[in-house]
């Protein structure tokens, strides 16, 4: 399984969104530090589940990252994350 296919399956599991979208956005740091060849360290998750209502900002990051804890160890280099409740679109 990939990184990307990782990263939305635990997603999905975790918070079941109504809206999921993982961007493997590593072609853009090709050649920058931290940057493996062959891709996959560098990803953009745009999210939008219930499980965030009433979570500011860097509470949701938190509960992102404790889900994806071990690739951010081995795997993911950079995450930028957009993270929202139904009622913020």
């Amino acid at each position: 399984m990939s990184v990307r296919d990782t990263i939305e399956s635990k997603l999905r599991d975790t918070f079941s969104p109504e809206f999921l979208e993982v961007l493997d956005e590593s072609a853009l740091h090709a050649g920058h530090a931290g940057a493996p060849e062959g891709g996959e360290s560098h990803f953009r998750v745009k999210m939008i589940a219930r499980t965030f209502d009433g979570e500011g900002r860097v509470a949701r990051q938190r509960a992102v990252y404790r889900v994806l804890q071990d690739e951010m160890k081995n795997q993911i280099h950079a995450l930028a994350l957009e993270l929202k409740t139904p009622d913020e679109i």
